[in-house]
């Protein structure tokens, strides 16, 4: 009645005879559910230039801007939403994508729009954690297929192991190596990069202790991709735990033909000018700041 009809709240009150808060509430819930999806579709020209910028400084394929938001907190929703509709637009029949994990890419989620593709794979290229929140790698992956339509292979491990034998050991022995067998086959990799603070989902959910975190610092670290920590340079950091990650090897993502990153803020700037270098990235989805900030240190 409200989206479809022009309805206004008032009118759709009376005639289901029930409180204006009523409609309101169910109007809003219809929206967290994903059920009622808002976009808006128009033209930015500051966000055009700075896309062409982008992709003339860094050698993109593609760059996605979107405007600032109002209020900074919601410049991982924003991102997310630009990432939905940019993949959405993306995918084809008989493409194999592979799917990170975080806030930004669990926004995506949002505007999704599914459509009627034919033999589209999604693996997740993540372990995953105990604690089964909105963040965890597996749900994204399976989320995300059943929301495409597509199949989903998930990475049944854990995201840190305790040692490189037992990551080696799972991968042999527990069927794990058919996903890396499957991602061989990557059309597109869909991800995202996490910063050194200890409010990271690297550090949140204490799967890295932060000891190991104060020492990678020490050693340059400046963020992390699928849990791999690297440097300013876009080089691996030398530490133990980039030995225990339970995701797809870094050499092998360098080689799928299309590598989004979708993520942006104040604090990303660093780690993406890192994440871009280190799987030279070909697709980035950013807000209007960072974009500008990272052309500034690109110089």
């Amino acid at each position: 009645m409200y989206y479809v009809e022009g309805l206004t709240q008032h009118e759709i009150a009376e005639r289901l005879g029930i409180g204006r808060v009523t409609v309101v509430r169910n109007i809003n819930e219809a929206i967290r559910q994903r059920e009622v999806k808002i976009w808006i579709e128009g033209e930015v020209s500051e966000c055009f230039a700075l896309e062409a910028e982008l992709k003339n400084a860094f050698g993109f394929k593609e760059a996605v801007v979107v405007p600032e938001p109002v209020l900074p907190e919601n410049v991982t929703k924003a991102i997310g939403v630009a990432a939905g509709m940019h993949v959405s637009d993306t995918l084809s029949d008989d493409m194999t994508v592979g799917v990170g994990w975080g806030a930004t890419l669990y926004e995506s989620l949002a505007t999704l729009a599914p459509r009627d593709l034919e033999n589209v794979q999604v693996i997740s290229l993540l372990g995953g954690i105990v604690q089964a929140r909105k963040f965890n790698p597996a749900e994204f992956a399976w989320q995300f297929a059943r929301l495409m339509g597509a199949d989903c292979y998930l990475f049944q491990a854990p995201a840190v192991v305790d040692s490189p034998e037992t990551r080696e050991a799972l991968i042999e022995r527990c069927g794990l190596r058919d996903i890396f067998r499957r991602a061989e086959r990557l059309d597109l990799a869909l991800l995202s990069v996490g910063t050194m603070a200890p409010a990271s989902t690297a550090f949140r959910f204490n799967l890295i202790s932060d000891e190991e975190r104060v020492e990678l610092l020490r050693r340059g670290a400046v963020g992390d991709l699928l849990f791999n920590f690297y440097d300013r340079h876009g080089q691996l950091v030398d530490h133990p735990v980039n030995r225990r990650i339970m995701s797809l090897p870094i050499e092998q993502l360098r080689s799928v033909p299309t590598r989004i990153i979708a993520s942006g803020g104040n604090d990303k700037v660093e780690c993406l000018l890192g994440a871009i270098k280190l799987i030279n990235c070909n697709v980035l989805i950013t807000n209007e700041a960072t974009a500008r900030e990272l052309l500034v240190r690109r110089g």
